[in-house]
Order: structure tokens, then C-alpha cells, then sequence
């Protein structure tokens, strides 16, 4: 990676486009690092002005009697490239460039953005924007934004060690504002604009070897680069430093039509959600559950776990509390009897102390209640995390002993005060985050522990599956593809190790009725064409035939509908196919995405996957231990595994059967774009590829 600290953390700065004008964009950033602490050395560049604010305003950038570190570029699109040709003959290393006008608005900004991508390659300036806001170090006070946000928050425009790192500007800024108002400081402000010649992961690589970044807070609508990202998240993972964001363009309504079923259901925020899991990532659903997931990660150092002990001053609240928390999949474990008992002796006229607690108001008036119920919890091995509703003057008067208990123990404690209690400080000072909004503490709550829980596991995996090498796509993914049609595509199936069913390829009706006798009835007969993908929609499946007749009359219907349908295909024969059954079927395939690289998809349903939704998503490589964790995810999992006596499937086999794809995915050296098999049939014996589709991406002929 590139030196970002001209950049980021520079020790001089020349505003060029300067102005004495107050609300212009080159006014704001000269006033920001003149009035809100920046100790180094500030040059103001215009031709028009001797002086701005008493302060020797430069005709040009030759005039400047120190080489900066980095120039702000407030200049208009058409002038940014000639400014910074100015700007690197002076030895600059780094610019910031605010001006919209280039890749955002149509063909001749694109050319524009062109244009200054190939002087940034050529230079070796470091470059942000353009179209962007610019940056903020706070701990030095290097404002080189023109966000005026930072003059509103002065004189209070404290240091602190929350990075926002995001695509847009305006989001930035909201964050900023509404992140101080929940409590949080900033160490970066960090807007990445077109980010033509500086990209999100660069920024990302930067602040986790920042000694002033303890948490990055993120929004993007895409990414340029996937293995870069990966390299910068494994980067951050090891530094301790957790990764938040916010990902615009959720929503699938804009997803392309796909060649399979698997393609449909992975579409490309499916791969993001898929790429953050493997990467560590904590993916927030909107700002404030992202602020909020914020505010906890800085209490991290106390130990949590996924099981949750809810303690209420109101029973109604903490039946509330149990609803929200078990919606959202919080672990809430009876208390064990042990623990039980010790509730009642500290308060006997509790009613409820199997978890939810009920404290009742009491537990402000009697003396030590609150203490020894905290402490029973304390020992109670069944709990991870405790949750303490108590509101105002009643949580004042059990601050003591909650700051007491968390001096004893490293346990989080979460308290939710919905009054107005005046000794939130202190608790917060002794490692208690406290919310004031229940459903916002539980959602926070929920994704913290999901992250706690797999953090350190999901590192070892990711690192053990060598993911960085994966991410990245074995080739550009292009509109040329080759298909292999089923019979191709079982054959390479079988030399990977998988089972497939008897068969035979019959290209006439006398050779179908020959295959037929060998095979035994019942039988599958299916058109075999690289041309046709969705053989049913185009008339060319017929199940359970039976006879010498049935097979005859298929093999007509058969082609004589499909060569009506579907004219333009070039068909090799109809494949006759020994009928199997058993205890389900899957639908497992890969798909590649452009950012991420290969996708494995496990579903239930085979042909109903698509209605059902049942899936499951992992980054390639897949082993077998993995494909299990994966089957153990889908919701029908009690389905393969002998739910209510039924016969279990061979699960042992199902995750070879998945690794084995993954191992043709991954290993085959070849453009794959698309693999499926649907069904993947499961038998209490083993595992069976009904059908196949391999689509390669490609623009040569080539074979596997």
C-alpha cells in the first residue's frame, strides 16, 4: 500500500483556490486549519488576494517558499489537472480534490476522471476525490474538508478513537454529528469520493496500523477492489480493531436475471454479506444501530458471550425485553437452580427469577439487595452477559453496587435507563455502557454478541482457508460464455468423486429402448444440449416412464417439443436416467462474483429453493467440516437430520458432496462463472447429482 500519512496526517497544507469569502469552499478549509488548532504551516494559494486574514496569500504554487505535504484543490473540474501538474513539479505528494464534474456526470466527466487517473499513475501523487468532502485528522487538527460541521462543534472538537471512513459525504458528516451526540470521538473523517486514484481499502489498510484508531465506522455502496479489502480487514482483525458498516443498495430489486437458481438467490449484496462473515465484519442495518454498535465495541474489553441474563425493575419490561431479545436470536438460558435460590433469599418478594428477573422496586429500598443479586449472577456459569433495566433515581441508587460488581468481574453488564438518572458518567467510567432506548440497546446488543462470539473463530478460518489468495476472481467476468451440457457436466462430476445415477445417452428411439432394458424401470429421460439450460421450461423432461411404449413415445415427445420450442439448440440425444428417491434434496452451486471471487450457495428444496429461501452462503474453498456447519444453518436442517423418527440422510456424504464442488471450483484452473447441481439428492447411503449445469466464462474454446 501507498503512504497515505501526506494525506491523512500532514504537517503543511496549501489551500490553492483560497478565497477571503465566507461560505466558499476555499474560505471554509482555510478557516478550519487557521481556527480549530492545526499547528502546522498553512499556505494560502490564489492570484487574486496579497492577503487572506492577515495571513501572505501566494500567487502561485511556485511561489510557496516550503514544499507541503498536501495541496487542497478548490479549483473547478476543468482547472483540478493543471493545478496538480503544478502541484507535483513542486514535489507535493499528496491533494485533496473537492470538484465534482468528473466520473459521476456522463462521458466527458469519465474522460476528465481518465485523465487524472493516468497522471496519478504516472506521478505518484496520492490523490483523493474528487467529488469528495475531504478529510479531518482530529487529533492534529489537519481539516482539509469543507464539511462546516467542524466549526459548529467548536469549542468542544474533541480527539477520540472512532475513524469514519465512507463513500459519502454527507453520510459522514451525519455520522460525525450524530455519533457525538451519542457520546463518541473521532480520530479521522475520511470522505473517499469518486476514489479515482485512492480507493476505500487503501483508507481502510491506513487506520488499522493507526495508533489513534481503535474502531473504524464505514459506509459503501461498492468496492473496487475485494482482495485489497480483504487484506485490510485480516489487517484490522489482527490489530483488534473492529470494522462497522453500513452498505447502501441492499435491496436486490436491481439484480440482474441469472442462468441458475443459485445466481438469483447470491445476489451482490447476498456476496457482501457473505464476503463480511468470512472477513469479520460487523454489518450495521442503519446509523444508529451503527453508532450504537459503535459505543459498545468501546467497552470490548469486558468478557461477552451470546448468553443473556435480563435483571428489571418493571416485570412488564422484562417480558418486553425477553420478546425483543428473542426475536432478534439473544440466547436467554433459565438461571440455574443454585442461582435461583440465592435470588430469592436476597429478595423474596421477587416473582420472577428464572430469567427474565423481575427486581421489582424493591431493590432500591432494601439494603444489599442489589449486591447480592448481582454477585448470584456473577457466579452463574450459564450467563455470558447481564442486562440491567432500572430507570432514573432508582438506577442512581444502584450505581454503587453495579460499579462494585463490575470491579469484580470482567463480565459486560448493559444497563437501560429509560428516565433520567444523573450518575450515567460513573457507570460508563467503570466499563458500563449505558442505552436509553430498549429496542435500540437490544438490536446493538445483538449484533455486538454475534461478533463477539465468532471473532476470534472466524480469524483462525479465514486465515486457515488462505482467503486472500480467494478472493480474487479467477478472470474478468464477461457476456461470452460456454456451457457443458449435462452429460459433460456429470462426467467431470464423477472424476471429482461425486455419485451420480445409471445412465446412457440415446440418440435414436430403438437405442433409447436398448438403454432402457439395461437400466430397469422407472426411469428419467432428459434432452442433452449445452444450449438448453432449464430442460422443463422447453419440453424436454419426462419422469417415471415405465415400458418399452413409455420410453418410445418420451423419446418422440421429447424431441419433437423441444425441436419446436427451441429451433436454434443443437441437441446431442435424449439421456435415459435410472429414477432415484430418498430423504431430500439440496440445491449446492457456485457462482463468481466480480469484487469477491467464488460463492458457495447450499439450499433446501431443490427445484422449490427459490420459494422457499432456505439457503446458506460461505466464500470458497468449502471443506467438508464447513459444508456441515453450513447444512446445520439451513432452517430444515431437522428435515436431513431424522426429524420425529424420520430416516436421516447421510450427512457425512452431503458435506463431501459439497467440498467436492468446491474443490472443482476452486481448483479447476478454469473461468468458471456458474456451477450447479439441482437436486443434490440425499439417501440414508449417500448423496446423488440429479442434474448439472457448468457454465464457463470464457472467450476461447477450452475443456476441463
Amino acid at each position: 500500500m501507498r503512504d497515505l500519512r501526506p494525506l491523512l496526517d500532514p504537517r503543511s497544507v496549501a489551500v490553492i483556490g483560497a478565497t477571503p469569502t465566507d461560505g466558499r469552499i476555499g474560505f471554509v478549509a482555510l478557516d478550519h486549519l487557521v481556527k480549530l488548532g492545526f499547528e502546522g504551516d498553512v499556505f494560502p494559494v490564489n492570484p487574486k488576494y496579497p492577503e487572506i486574514g492577515g495571513r501572505t496569500c501566494y500567487a502561485d504554487v511556485e511561489s510557496l517558499p516550503r514544499t507541503p505535504d498536501v495541496a487542497v484543490i478548490s479549483l473547478a473540474a476543468a482547472e483540478v489537472l493543471p493545478a496538480l501538474r503544478r502541484c507535483h513539479a513542486k514535489g507535493i505528494p499528496a491533494a485533496v480534490v473537492y470538484a465534482s464534474g468528473f466520473a459521476e456526470e456522463g462521458a466527458e466527466g469519465a474522460e476528465l476522471q481518465r485523465e487524472l487517473q493516468a497522471f496519478a499513475a504516472d506521478s505518484h501523487m496520492v490523490i483523493a476525490g474528487p467529488n469528495g468532502m475531504g478529510n479531518a485528522n482530529l487529533k492534529t487538527g489537519a481539516i482539509t474538508s469543507f464539511a462546516t460541521l467542524f466549526r459548529e462543534h467548536t469549542p468542544q472538537l474533541s480527539f477520540g478513537q472512532n475513524a469514519l471512513l465512507t463513500q459519502s459525504g454527507n453520510l459522514c458528516a451525519m455520522l460525525f454529528s450524530a455519533g457525538r451526540a451519542r457520546g463518541l470521538q473521532f480520530s479521522h473523517f475520511i470522505n473517499t469520493g469518486n476514489e479515482a486514484c485512492v480507493e476505500f481499502s487503501e483508507y481502510l489498510d491506513y487506520l488499522a496500523d493507526d495508533a489513534d484508531t481503535a474502531t473504524v465506522l464505514g459506509y459503501i455502496e461498492g468496492l473496487r477492489d475485494g482482495p485489497a479489502f480483504a487484506r485490510a480487514c485480516l489487517k484490522m482483525r489482527h490489530a483488534g480493531k473492529p470494522l462497522i458498516l453500513l452498505k447502501g443498495g441492499r435491496s436486490e430489486q436491481g439484480a440482474q436475471a441469472a442462468a441458475t437458481h443459485t445466481a438469483a438467490m447470491a445476489g451482490s449484496h447476498v456476496m457482501y454479506q457473505v464476503a463480511f462473515r468470512a472477513l469479520g465484519v460487523i454489518e450495521a442495518q442503519h446509523p444508529t444501530h451503527a453508532l450504537d454498535i459503535a459505543y459498545l465495541c468501546q467497552f470490548r474489553s469486558r468478557r461477552a458471550g451470546p448468553r443473556v441474563a435480563i435483571a428489571s425493575i418493571s416485570g412488564a419490561m422484562g417480558a418486553m425485553l425477553t420478546d425483543m431479545m428473542s426475536d432478534l436470536k439473544i440466547q436467554l438460558p433459565q438461571l440455574t437452580q443454585e442461582t435461583q435460590a440465592r435470588l430469592k433469599r436476597a429478595g423474596p418478594s421477587m416473582p420472577m427469577v428464572a430469567n427474565p428477573i423481575d427486581m421489582t422496586g424493591h431493590i432500591a429500598n432494601k439494603e444489599g439487595m442489589a449486591a447480592e443479586l448481582l454477585a448470584a449472577l456473577r457466579d452463574d456459569a450459564s450467563i455470558d452477559v447481564v442486562v440491567v433495566y432500572c430507570m432514573g433515581s432508582w438506577l442512581d441508587r444502584m450505581t454503587d453496587d453495579l460499579v462494585h460488581e463490575a470491579a469484580q468481574s470482567p463480565r459486560l453488564t448493559v444497563v437501560i435507563d429509560t428516565g433520567e438518572a444523573t450518575r450515567r458518567a460513573e457507570l460508563e467510567a467503570a466499563g458500563i455502557p449505558v442505552f436509553t432506548d430498549v429496542a435500540r440497546a437490544s438490536e446493538a446488543l445483538a449484533t455486538y454478541l454475534r461478533w463477539a462470539e465468532t471473532d476470534a473463530q472466524s480469524t483462525q478460518a479465514m486465515e486457515a482457508l488462505d482467503l486472500l489468495k480467494q478472493a480474487a476472481p479467477t478472470s474478468p467476468i464477461n457476456d461470452k460464455t460456454r456451457t457443458l451440457d449435462e452429460v459433460a457436466a456429470k462426467e467431470l462430476l464423477e472424476q471429482r468423486g461425486l455419485q451420480t445415477c445409471d445412465r446412457g445417452l440415446a440418440t435414436s428411439e430403438d437405442g433409447a429402448v436398448s438403454i432402457a432394458q439395461t437400466l430397469g424401470y422407472p426411469l428419467a429421460m432428459k434432452i442433452v444440449s449445452a444450449d438448453i439450460l432449464h430442460k422443463t421450461e422447453a419440453g424436454g423432461v419426462r419422469l417415471n416412464v415405465r415400458g418399452e411404449d413409455e420410453v418410445r413415445a418420451a423419446y418422440q415427445s421429447i424431441t419433437e417439443q423441444v425441436s419446436a420450442s427451441r429451433p436454434d439448440a443443437v441437441c446431442r440425444g435424449v439421456l435415459i436416467e435410472k429414477m432415484a428417491s430418498g430423504i431430500a434434496e439440496l440445491i449446492v452451486g457456485v457462482t463468481q462474483d466480480a469484487v469477491f471471487g467464488k460463492v458457495m450457495t447450499v439450499g433446501y428444496g431443490g427445484v422449490a429453493v427459490e420459494i422457499f429461501k432456505d439457503v446458506t452462503h460461505r466464500l470458497l474453498p468449502v471443506d467438508a467440516a464447513t459444508a456441515r456447519t453450513m447444512l446445520s444453518e439451513l432452517r430444515s436442517f431437522p428435515l436431513l437430520n431424522g426429524f420425529r423418527g424420520k430416516p436421516a440422510a447421510n450427512l457425512d456424504a452431503a458435506a463431501r458432496a459439497i467440498a467436492a464442488l468446491s474443490d472443482l471450483a476452486v481448483q479447476s484452473g478454469h473461468p468458471l462463472r456458474e456451477l450447479e447441481v439441482n437436486p443434490l439428492l440425499l439417501t440414508g447411503q449417500g448423496a446423488y447429482a440429479l442434474d448439472a449445469l457448468i457454465l464457463l466464462n470464457t472467450d476461447e474454446e477450452s475443456t476441463l
